[in-house]
């Protein structure tokens, strides 16, 4: 399993033959013994690449798991269970800077033998498949294997800055947005229009743009610099629109629809101490 997830890191039996001291034949000799023993193949080799079968997929999953747990069983004993190893989270760029980092220098203080490596970014970490311990999630999650724990929510807000307001005129009502440069979110869990509520009734708009990003922290700044009029996450822009650099529009109409804020990780009873620890350090201590 070792040798395996070696060759998956490395992305190729020669440098993983490299890493682990072995010859390419005895890497290759390795997986063809686990290919024969559970009768599949996990491997697809060509000269200039390797990839996985969906049977390997599988095995890699499980062998990162398992050699993960045997990691945090051989450091139990020999620290007499005081939690370390390395602890990988994934978030996003503007929640993870302003949220999750404080959250990491505060748990870091409590366990310093845990090494906390944090990666910050708007794509979405395969978990299963061994990219990151923990990750943070906004909004609805779909049906997975994968265990999640909300530690909180935030709600959305349409700002836009005061210059472009001055140069474009200020929306009165939903409906004005339509005549209105609307910077967008383009990633595929993206609302495409945008939701208000009238009389207590709910109702959607499809606005359009010239803009689209997948970063909350960016199409803030956009917004910043008057490039259009953003609905983002209150938590991306409290600090612009208590300076005045963003305005909050529309606020009456506000459907006061809450995007809930999930840890999402693999558990179970083999999971590792340090992932518990840390899940439970931000349902305790994560606010928004």
């Amino acid at each position: 399993m070792f040798v395996f997830a070696t060759v998956a890191q490395q992305g190729s039996l020669s440098a993983a033959a490299r890493t682990l001291g072995l010859t390419p034949s005895a890497v290759s000799r390795i997986i063809a013994r686990a290919e024969q023993r559970l009768g599949t193949r996990l491997l697809l080799r060509t000269t200039r690449a390797i990839t996985f079968t969906a049977e390997g997929e599988a095995f890699l999953r499980g062998a990162r798991r398992i050699l993960a747990d045997m990691d945090e069983v051989e450091e139990a004993i020999a620290d007499q269970g005081v939690p370390r190893g390395r602890l990988r989270v994934s978030a996003a760029l503007g929640h993870g800077r302003m949220s999750i980092v404080p959250l990491v220098a505060a748990f870091s203080e409590h366990y310093p033998n845990i090494v906390v490596d944090l990666t910050l970014g708007d794509e979405v970490v395969d978990i299963l498949g061994g990219q990151a311990d923990v990750a943070i999630r906004f909004g609805h999650l779909p049906d997975s294997p994968l265990t999640a724990r909300r530690i909180g929510d935030t709600g959305q807000v349409v700002v836009a800055s005061p210059q472009y307001l001055q140069r474009h005129g200020t929306p009165q009502e939903p409906e004005d947005l339509l005549r209105h440069n609307c910077l967008r979110f383009n990633f595929r869990r993206a609302e495409p229009n945008w939701p208000f509520a009238r009389d207590g009734k709910a109702f959607s708009l499809n606005v359009s743009g010239n803009i689209e990003c997948s970063s909350g922290e960016a199409l803030a700044q956009l917004a910043r610099v008057g490039a259009g009029i953003a609905r983002i996450g209150e938590f991306t822009v409290s600090e612009d629109l208590r300076r005045g650099d963003l305005v909050s529009l529309l606020q009456a109409w506000n459907p006061g629809d809450r995007e809930p804020i999930h840890a999402v990780f693999v558990g179970g009873p083999t999971m590792p101490a340090r992932v518990r620890l840390f899940v439970d350090f931000l349902v305790e201590h994560h606010r928004m």
